[in-house]
This record gives structure tokens, sequence and C-alpha cells, in this order.
């Protein structure tokens, strides 16, 4: 590096060198570039160490140096020149002089000429040439219109082209003045695109038609019967719009929606419908009621209104609640008309129903439900609050990494359905990488059980006093003696590096959707009555009618109630389903089931977010 001293002294120079170089830069035209790479040799006779020469040199000779000043060159040249064509009539030139030469004597130089002249492709370089050189460049703008008032406000025309798809823009009266304004503008849609309307901005025309005093149906009407370039007079807002980032917020809807079935929403053309399961890319929140989403992976950028989280449960909750009043006066008439004073006591019995995998399972009949209850700890749950109401949850990808347990994977199905047998069978399958949880009871053991085997066998004062401390998952009564499912045989299941496979009553899933689990949820569904019939005509289901759970061929009674079982459970806890899968065929439905676990634990799902976070 230079001393001090020396740099002084060096600039010292260089300030007396100046006008000479300036002067031979600006007589002989050179530019920049050569002016850099001559300095070096100017400064030589003024250095005095070979260190400082060759810090000049590296530094004055760098490449990117040198780089950055050429375009620094050519962009200072060609600003000073505004290119303008010579002529606009090439083509016509090339033809006088064809014909001029034609009158010569023709010599080889000429005939080579003429021949050039007569080539196609020269003759359409020459047209293109004068179609470029006579087309304006400029932006024309549309003209002003000659009968505005001079005390009117600034407007500003704005000609948008519309093809098949919406403008991306609902507009509505403002209460206040009575003018029609711009509502919102859907992200990714013509108007978004355009940068050139804004939310606030008052419509005043379209296409030369005085929207002033017309509802906003008519409005949208007009639009959606134009096509091509449509012309907006507009005045714009005063209000400035803060930019918004695209959504980076996945949600999985929970519900089924058709903006065409929907009367509140503002304009069913810029709604989105979705099927329940859907993922949503959430592209903006800033209407409380109305959010802007698309379909997850949509190539289309436009997003699509959809009702807010907290304005579907609204909702819902009205029309649940105005729902159970019009139950509870109902139910009052017919009690009146059909209530018998030897009824009463009988009143709300229920009556029927079979139990199939009572050991493991717990999935009580009707009549033994009241017995049947889960002590999961409900605030260790993010969805229990809603759960009832199911409007979104925001999800997130995930996928098991090698050393992460592998996730809980609960089995729902109603009562005789072959859940057990495929639960049976992916156990018998691999031993070593599936397992099942123990049950514990407080009834006495029996000659041929172990403890820890068949069941946890515990005292009723300690079963009662886990049930307080919330160490059940579920629990029931039968025959006074108590049977449970506790979270810590689903612990020790996962510790040994296996898949859990919990079968449980539905009701119990949305206390399990918790980070720990991370459950992955199969529902086993009945194939259609006929088929049952065909399928199941020599197939047994266990009984609860004695201790021993007897098999007993299917009725067509029990039939009708896994029909009807399984539509409530898809009707009321279809939303928290992973997978469905239709038990038709024992082999096929295994086929299937075994697949899905095999993706499971090498593929990417969508989780609750809460799930990646502890």
């Amino acid at each position: 590096m230079l001393q001090a001293a020396n740099y002084t002294e060096l600039l010292s120079e260089i300030n007396e060198i100046t006008p000479r170089l300036h002067f031979v830069f600006y007589f002989h035209f050179i530019g920049l570039y050569e002016l850099l790479a001559a300095l070096p040799a100017q400064l030589q006779p003024h250095v005095d160490s070979q260190e400082d020469l060759t810090f000049l040199w590296d530094m004055f000779g760098e490449k990117s140096l040198h780089s950055l000043v050429k375009i620094h060159e050519k962009l200072h040249y060609y600003e000073k020149q505004n290119p303008v064509p010579i002529l606009h009539g090439a083509a016509a030139l090339a033809d006088d002089l064809a014909e001029e030469l034609q009158s010569k004597p023709l010599n080889s130089e000429i005939r080579e000429l003429l021949k050039l002249l007569s080539k196609p492709n020269l003759k359409a370089l020459l047209s293109v040439h004068d179609t470029v050189a006579q087309k304006n460049y400029d932006p024309v703008l549309p003209p002003m219109p000659d009968d505005i008032d001079e005390e009117e406000d600034s407007v500003k025309i704005i000609r948008l082209v519309k093809n098949r798809e919406p403008l991306g823009a609902t507009i509505k009266r403002d209460e206040h003045t009575g003018a029609i304004v711009v509502a919102r503008i859907m992200r990714g849609g013509a108007a978004d695109r355009s940068g050139l309307v804004h939310v606030g901005d008052e419509l005043r025309e379209v296409n030369g038609i005085a929207v002033l005093h017309k509802r906003p149906e008519e409005i949208i009407h007009i639009l959606a019967q134009s096509q091509g370039a449509i012309t907006f007079k507009i005045i714009p807002s005063v209000k400035e719009e803060t930019p918004s980032k695209e959504g980076k917020m996945f949600i999985r809807a929970l519900f089924d929606y058709d903006p065409n079935e929907d009367k509140a929403i503002p304009c069913k053309e810029a709604g989105l419908a979705f099927r329940k399961g859907d993922i949503l890319q959430i592209m903006s929140q800033d209407d409380a009621t109305w959010w802007q989403a698309k379909h997850e992976g949509d190539a289309n950028p436009r997003a699509g209104l959809i009702p807010s989280k907290h304005f579907q449960e609204s909702t819902s909750v009205f029309f649940a609640g105005l729902l159970t009043i019009l139950l509870y006066f109902l139910a009052l008439i017919l009690c009146a008309f059909t209530l018998r004073p030897e009824d009463a006591e009988c009143a709300g019995h229920n009556s029927g129903s079979y139990l199939a995998g009572f050991r493991r399972s717990f999935r009580l009949s009707r009549k033994d439900k009241k017995t049947n209850k889960s002590m999961y700890e409900c605030k260790k749950s993010d969805q229990y609050d809603t759960a009832d109401i199911p409007t979104y949850e925001e999800v997130a990808k995930y996928r098991r990494q090698p050393n992460d347990k592998y996730r809980l994977v609960v089995l729902v199905g109603p009562v005789g359905v072959g859940l057990n047998e495929l639960k049976r069978k992916l156990l018998i399958s691999d031993t070593q990488h599936y397992g099942v949880t123990v049950p514990h009871t407080t009834r006495a053991r029996r000659s041929q059980e172990s403890d820890g085997v068949e069941y946890i066998f515990i005292s009723k004062h300690l079963f009662e006093t886990d049930v307080q401390n919330n160490k059940f998952i579920e629990y029931g009564e039968y025959k006074n003696n108590y049977y449970g499912t506790s979270l810590d045989s689903v612990r020790s299941v996962l510790a040994k590096n296996k898949v859990c496979l919990l079968d449980v009553q539905p009701h119990v899933m949305k206390h399990l959707r918790t980070y720990e689990f991370k459950p992955f949820v199969i529902f086993i569904k009945p194939p259609p009555l006929d088929r049952l019939r065909e399928t199941r005509k020599n197939a047994k289901i266990i009984s609860s009618k004695d201790d021993r759970g007897t098999a007993k061929p299917f009725t067509e009674e029990d039939f009708q109630e896994m029909i009807k079982s399984a539509q409530v459970m898809e009707s009321q806890y279809g939303h928290l389903f992973d997978k469905v899968i239709v038990n038709d065929d024992l082999a096929t439905a295994y086929s299937e089931l075994k697949a899905t676990f095999d993706r499971l634990e090498t593929e990417t799902f969508w989780v609750p977010v809460s799930w990646l976070h502890s």
C-alpha cells in the first residue's frame, strides 16, 4: 500500500498531469476506458517504489472496472445519439435504382447488383425496414372526452383487456355518498396485474355508460357481457394503498363450499369453490369477512373469494343455534301429542347394536356408550375449541425424518366393518414394525392370561386415580369392571420404534391431534348395502351379549346399523380423516392400507402447522 506521504505526493502529481490527460482525451476523442489504460504509464515516473507501481497497475487493470467503464461509455454514447431512420422508403428506392440500372450498359457489376436487388429475401428485409421506420412506437392514449365538466374531479381513463377470465375486482355502493366504488382487488387478476385500479376508486363510466345511478348488480351484468377492451372512467381514490406481499399461509378446508349457493358472497363470479380436504393458499386477509385464496399448486395466479374463518364460524353457529331451537320446539310438540304416562321412565333409552373388538378398541354398542368416555386433557389440542365448527386449519408440509418417531396411526370405522381384520393382517405382516397398545382393566386376571400381554391389570382405585389425572385416551365400564387405553401405552409402542395402530372412538381423534403424536387418521368405510349383503353373507360379528364375546352371523339390522354409523362418522368427523378406504374386498383394502403406510414413511404430507413446533 502507498505510504501517507507518498500518497499525498502522488495526488499532487496527478493534479499536475490531469490537464494534459484531459487534453489528450478531448482532442483525440478517446474514452474513459483508454484513459484508465494510459494512467499507470503516465504516473510511472512519479512513483518511487515498485510496490506502489504494482498497486497502481493492479488497481487500474482490474477487469471488472474495465467492464464497468465500457458499459458507461456505451450508455453515454447512445444517450447523446437519437437514432432515426435515414429514409422511410428503402424498398421504393431499391425499385427506382433497379429501373435506372436497366437503362445502363450491363456489365458484370450491374448484373450482380440487379440480381441482389431482385432477391425476395432482400426485398422482404427492405419492406420490414420501411414498416419499422414509419411506425410510431410512442404510447397512444384514448382521446379525452369533450364534455368534461371543468369543475369535475380529476378523472383517469383506463382500458383493460378482458378475455374469458373475470376482471378480478368487486364493487359496492358507498353508504354515505351513494357512489360506486371498488371494494377489493383480487390478487393475480387482470385489474391487479394492470396496477391501474385501486381499492376506493370511484367508478363513473363503463364503455361510455354512466353508472352513477345503477345498482352494483347491473354494472356486474354489463361487465359480464363485455369482451375484449373495456374502458373505465374512474375518479382515483385519495387513499394510499399499502402493498401486500403474496400470501405464504396455507390452510386445509374442513368443509365444502360453493359460491353459487352462498347468498352472502358479494360477487359469485369472484368466489372460489373448494371441497373438504383441499389445500388453499391464502393470498390476502385484508378483508375480515372475505379472504382471497387460490388452490395450492394452481398455475392460475388469480385469487378467489372465500369466507373468512371468523365469518364462517359465526354463520355456522347462527344456523346451528337456529336448528337447535327448531328441533327443540318440534320435540316439545311431538312429546305433547305422543308421550304416554307409562313411557316416562323409558324416554331416551336406546337399545340394540353390537360390540366388536371390545378388548382392544372399546367400541361400545349404543346401549353401552353412556359408560364410554374420553379423558384426554382437552387443552393439549389446538383444534379442540373449534372442532365442532369445522372451517379451516393452518397447515404446512411435513416429512418424517429418519430419527423421528413414527406417526401414530388411528383407525376408525363402524362396528363390523372389518377394521380388526385389517389391523391383524398388518401386525402379522411385520411384528417388528407394527404394534398395538395393551389395554388396562380392573377385572381379575384369568389363569391363561399374563399381566402386560392381554391386559395391564390394575386396581379400581388406581384406575380411577389415573382417570382423574387424564392418563386415559378413552375408557369404559363393562359388567362393573373398567377397561381403558392409556396415553402411556401409546408412548410405549412408539418408544420401541414401531408404528402404533390405535383403534378408538371417532370423538377421541381431536384430542390426539398434537405435536407429540402427529396422528394419521384412516377411516375404514363399508361398501354399499347390496355389497355388504353379498360380501358378509358368510361372515360373523362378535356379540356383547355374554362375557366370552360369541360370534354370530350378520343380520340385516347389523348391515343397516353399519351403514348408518359410517354416515354419521363421516358427517361429523370426516374433516379429520386423512385417508378413506372402502372395505369392499378384504385383500384389496389391505393392499391399499399397506401402500398408504409405505407412503406415510417416505412422502411429504400437509399437517397442522402447530405440529412442526413443540
